[in-house]
């Protein structure tokens, strides 16, 4: 205790990587650069790798191999120790404050589900909670939320598995026109996305996008810019500078994301003052309509002689890499990669401080 009566002990970060989802390498990826980040003089570092079947592993091993090769992640099975998810995580709570960083991507991390089981823990943690985390995962869900809002989008369809049919396939052509793309609806990194050219690929993609999801989103092909908008708070979100991604491929793919390093990114993006304004405005706005605390990364088209701003996705876990969006983003707008953990951690503390009140009986 110092002279105030206040604790001096360290916050632990429990950085929670890996997963089952198809963006498990990206997951991992991103945890070694934060991790990297983290000023150790400052936190207590834990971190814990899910497996891709499941299994919780403490990564003491995989931390070391990550520190070495953070763009080679090697399989968590053969480095980590297995554990038992809710022990381990209150011994850690037992030790003193502590902040999960659940730096996983896509089903089952992403999307609300560990959320839940951290918030049946009682333990405070990065990022949106289960609702805002759900909603903003499926791509279906989020669109229709937002068109009730009046937010402007591109045209689009979601189809259940069943509903996917060589008739129904054939209205939604005529209806988006061609070329369209398809998508899973709860995945990120563009996995499982395909731009469709012609009524013959259309069935073969949507094929492949279901074994992802039972969900898949048809939408319209947009002709413009892609912007992209980093959102961090609570309560007050702010928005950083604008940024533009020109894709390497024919779109910004996963290749393009993660493997060639092919996408040029341009930040701040060159948009006038006002239109600078109304893309950050419809950002945080959205950020708030979704329920997103945190952080989170909001991806727009832009038509400028068009519609204007369309809203593309949000996603409440972006990439972290050296390479992503979201920190340079920050990095532009005057906020440094271990600040940006700084802030994150004391939003998480915020956040779950403030639920506690609410909920406490």
């Amino acid at each position: 205790m110092d002279d105030s009566g206040a604790s001096t002990s360290r916050t632990t970060l429990i950085v929670v990587f890996g997963g089952q989802s198809a963006e498990h390498d990206i997951s991992c990826v991103t945890a070694a650069h934060v991790m990297r980040a983290i000023d150790r003089d400052r936190y207590n570092l834990l971190a814990i790798g899910i497996d891709r079947s499941g299994g919780w592993h403490l990564a003491e091993a995989a931390m070391a191999a990550l520190d070495r090769e953070p763009d080679h992640p090697v399989p968590l099975e053969a480095t980590g120790r297995e554990v038992s998810s809710v022990p381990v995580l209150h011994a850690a709570a037992s030790t003193g404050p502590v902040v999960v960083m659940p730096l996983l991507h896509g089903p089952l991390g992403e999307d609300g589900t560990i959320q839940g089981m951290l918030d049946l823990l009682d333990l405070p943690y990065v990022g949106s909670g289960v609702l805002g985390s759900a909603v903003s995962m499926d791509k279906a869900m989020t669109k229709n939320l937002l068109a009730s809002f009046g937010i402007p989008q591109p045209r689009f369809v979601a189809l259940r598995d069943h509903e996917v049919t060589p008739s129904r396939l054939d209205e939604v052509a005529a209806t988006l026109g061609l070329p369209l793309f398809v998508k899973p609806a709860n995945m990120g990194s563009s996995v499982g996305v395909a731009k469709v050219s012609t009524i013959e690929e259309l069935a073969p993609c949507a094929r492949a996008a279901l074994s992802y999801d039972e969900w898949i989103v048809c939408e319209e092909a947009i002709v413009g810019r892609e912007i992209e908008v980093a959102v961090l708070g609570n309560i007050d979100p702010m928005a950083s500078v604008a940024g533009e991604v020109i894709p390497g491929n024919d779109f910004y793919d996963y290749e393009d994301k993660y493997v060639t390093d092919g996408a040029r990114l341009v930040i701040p993006a060159d948009l006038d003052e006002r239109h600078s304004d109304e893309v950050r405005a419809l950002a945080v706005r959205i950020f708030a309509l979704l329920r997103c605390e945190g952080l989170a990364r909001v991806d727009f088209f832009y038509e400028p002689d068009g519609r204007g701003f369309l809203c593309n996705e949000i996603n409440t876990m972006p990439g972290f890499t050296p390479i992503s969006m979201y920190p340079n983003l920050w990095r532009a707008s005057g906020v440094s990669y271990p600040e940006l953990v700084d802030r994150l951690v004391n939003l998480a503390l915020e956040r779950h401080s403030r639920r506690r009140r609410n909920t406490a009986r």
